[in-house]
């Protein structure tokens, strides 16, 4: 059905006024892509490339499944199964992306909806969104920034709709965006306006209702997004199995879970935080909006999506609604709930002068009552004076010590910290100017990358890439010459009944160090940091027993990374050889070789040698590490401590496998291949002349060649070394980093968002990072 395929695809480019070369541009697909795809050559076509194409071509929900059908080799009037929210409703997700998909795809999005369940109920928890009652959140209609009616209401050509009544409170949210035929909504607010609390409630109320095999709200901080390099699509992929590395386990037909996931309307993207994209960015981010046709959920602040909707056009089949501030009656009936009562048994609160002032228009209130309009505002007013027994919201009306609204904004902000830090009965680990300086470094690093997001990968500040380079040579060296010290040479030294010379075992452990930590520096700086720049965490983990083994495409990838260990191992040797060159050179039983033919056939003798050696073992080390590879369990990696976790527990596992067969296989390999060549080689350079040289050369290459994979190849060990340790040392954060941001986060300083940490708001952020500058 590839024909027919192409011969659809070509109409609808056509039709859309568009070339090859323009489909190529607007869909991210390859101008070779298209072609062949026209042309009916090659396989049949992935369900994420059409899914691009469609969306770039602005098809529609008919031309789309008939596109659909034809990809998957169906007629068009062949039945398809439909994820749907709730039994007997209209599907959340249109026509458009109607495909059928395997039961495991379906399991894998009842997996993750309870995942996502349990976490944002956490966050509400800790929120402390329901203690005692959800503030009164309101919204309405912004008839102005959104789209026509008729495309919002999706009716015929010819028909005009009437505008929906969009207005409601926090419990309504999810009713009021079901009852959006296009299913397309955008919330605008100002900054604390509690769009990312809405965001939260219209998640769990979607899972609530939601079936078994329905659509899964995922919230998504956009933030991060940059639409001028990575297709919408592809960053929402790469963002799940970010989140959730269980969804990067292959699904039929080749894609990974996450990616069917999004291709096939499981997954309704939530996305927070439009104004959060970097300057200058908005506009390409709506217009690869624009070109999505499937459900969305939009939240940004009102003023920076104004000016993207100006500047560009308004999201299509979208309508949007603004949040409104709260009012005095809403003050009056919560924040006295919050607080103690004076006396026994009465009603009155701390908080009945400040509320009986607000009522009053006039100064010394009108600052007070200009802030407390926002949810971010009042939750701070709430932790700051109900949660505290020393202090009186009273002193919130003294215009001497705070003359304007940003004072007081700013006073909330600043004691918001040290009011969380110091609840409660328990001895605190950390001094409350340690806790502020260190808070002050994330915020100030993430302020300096431009990023909301508190990726344990990349901790470390800001580090040019020169440094980074430096500062894994360095560790990598650091870590083979302890090896060599603590290790080798005193094994050495028992084994052979020499005496142990700490001049020569110090000149040794730097002169072996350096050997080891200057190639794998240089291929951190070819193949990591002029790449990517850092290394993402591990999605797999080591099982013994997988069918997988099976596949033509595992075998494939064990015979990539068999050859690639093979030269390596080969490499390896010819370093080793000149190397044992060098320090025979300096020995003082130096054996004087005066035909240059003789050395340089030694010099080939003893690279055989290693090689043989070297070769076979770390191919075979790396296509065994292959075949025990599988994806990681959909249930892995629930928050940053979890993916942590589970990235150390892969990494270690990797080592005690790889360090003690690599030092048995070069052990052996290298004695028994001295062995093999003894009749060849004559007086030989290479170092192999016992079995106990062997043991300690096999042992050797298998701790160091294993400890300096890990700092250089592994996120956990970039983790380890620029901040686990680096950045303790330069006391910009304690010792136990990972209990400090635990803390933080059940304080509600941080927030969880997938598999990073953030502030528990963009405002709070910004004011640590400003006072921890002009601290310094």
């Amino acid at each position: 059905m590839a024909g027919r395929f192409g011969v659809l695809l070509r109409d609808a480019r056509r039709r859309a006024g568009l070339t090859q070369e323009g489909l190529a541009a607007r869909a991210g697909v390859g101008v070779r892509t298209i072609r062949r795809l026209e042309n009916g050559g090659g396989t049949d076509p992935r369900v994420g490339t059409v899914t691009l194409l469609a969306d770039a071509l602005g098809i529609t929900p008919r031309e789309r499944a008939d596109l659909l059908a034809a990809a998957d080799g169906r007629q068009p009037d062949e039945p398809v199964e439909v994820p749907s929210e709730d039994a007997g409703e209209t599907p959340v997700v249109p026509a458009p992306s109607l495909v059928v998909v395997p039961d495991e795809v379906s399991e894998a999005a009842d997996h993750l909806a309870t995942i996502i369940a349990t976490r944002l109920r956490r966050e509400e928890e800790l929120r402390r969104v329901h203690d005692p009652f959800p503030l009164p959140v309101r919204w309405r209609t912004a008839a102005d920034l959104a789209d026509h009616w008729d495309n919002i209401c999706r009716v015929p050509h010819g028909m005009t709709a009437a505008p929906l009544d969009l207005s409601g409170e926090i419990g309504d949210i999810a009713d009021i965006y079901r009852g959006i035929p296009s299913r397309k909504l955008v919330l605008l607010g100002r900054a604390g306006a509690g769009k990312t609390v809405l965001t939260l409630r219209f998640a769990l109320d979607a899972l609530a209702v939601r079936n078994r095999g329905g659509v899964v709200p995922v919230i998504f901080t956009i933030g991060s997004w940059d639409p001028t390099t990575t297709p919408l699509r592809t960053w929402l992929v790469e963002t799940l199995q970010r989140d959730h590395p269980g969804l990067s386990a292959e699904a039929p037909g080749g894609s990974t879970l996450a990616a069917v996931l999004v291709d096939t309307g499981y997954i309704l993207p939530v996305l927070d935080g439009f104004d959060e994209i970097a300057e200058g960015l908005h506009r390409p981010a709506l217009e690869a909006l624009n070109s999505l046709s499937g459900p969305l959920f939009l939240t940004s602040r009102f003023d920076e999506y104004e000016r993207a909707v100006t500047n560009v056009h308004t999201l299509t089949s979208a309508a949007v609604v603004e949040l409104t501030d709260l009012t005095v009656d809403d003050l009056a009936g919560y924040l006295p709930r919050t607080a103690r009562r004076l006396t026994p048994g009465g009603a009155a609160t701390a908080w009945d002068p400040v509320l009986a002032a607000l009522r009053d228009t006039e100064a010394p209130a009108a600052n007070l009552a200009t802030v407390l309009k926002t949810p971010l505002m009042i939750g701070l007013a709430r932790t700051v004076y109900s949660d505290s027994r020393d202090r009186d919201p009273a002193s919130l009306l003294d215009i001497d010590r705070f003359p304007t609204a940003q004072a007081l904004e700013e006073h909330l902000l600043d004691t918001f910290v040290p009011t969380v830090w110091e609840a409660g009965d328990v001895q605190q680990r950390w001094d409350l100017e340690q806790v502020r300086h260190w808070l002050g470094f994330l915020a100030d690093d993430l302020d300096r990358r431009d990023t909301g997001d508190l990726e344990w990968w990349r901790m470390g500040g800001s580090l040019t890439r020169r440094s980074r380079v430096l500062l894994v040579t360095a560790s990598t060296w650091l870590t083979t010459a302890l090896v060599i010290w603590f290790v080798l040479c005193p094994l050495n030294s028992l084994t052979s009944g020499l005496p142990f010379r700490l001049p020569v075992v110090l000149v040794d452990g730097l002169a072996s160090g350096a050997v080891i930590a200057v190639p794998f520096g240089l291929l951190y700086s070819l193949l990591v940091v002029r790449k990517t720049g850092h290394l993402e965490p591990t999605r797999v983990r080591l099982r013994l027993f997988d069918r997988r083994a099976r596949r033509p495409r595992l075998r494939r990838r064990i015979a990539v990374r068999f050859a690639a260990g093979v030269a390596g191992g080969v490499l390896a040797a010819v370093v080793i050889t000149f190397v044992g060159v060098f320090v025979r050179a300096l020995s003082p039983d130096l054996v004087v070789i005066d035909d240059l033919g003789h050395l340089l056939r030694l010099i080939l003798i003893d690279i055989i040698v290693f090689g043989l050696a070297f070769g076979p073992v770390c191919g075979g080390l790396l296509a065994l590490l292959t075949v025990l590879e599988v994806p990681a369990n959909l249930t892995t990696a629930t928050s940053p401590a979890d993916l942590l976790a589970a990235n150390r527990s892969t990494v270690l596992r990797v080592v005690a496998l790889f360090a003690p067969v690599f030092a048995i296989a070069i052990g052996l390999g290298a004695f028994g291949a001295a062995a093999a060549l003894e009749d060849l080689t004559g007086p030989s350079f290479h170092l192999v002349k016992s079995f106990r040289v062997s043991a300690l050369l096999g042992l050797t290459a298998g701790l160091v060649t294993a400890s300096a994979y890990v700092m250089t190849f592994t996120a956990w060990g970039q983790w380890l070394v620029f901040a686990r340790l680096r950045l303790p040392l330069l006391r910009k954060l304690p010792w136990a980093v990972t209990a400090f941001l635990d803390d933080a986060y059940r304080r509600g300083i941080l927030r969880q968002s997938g598999a990073v940490y953030q502030f528990r708001h963009a405002r709070l952020q910004q004011h640590l990072a400003k006072a921890y500058r002009a601290r310094r």
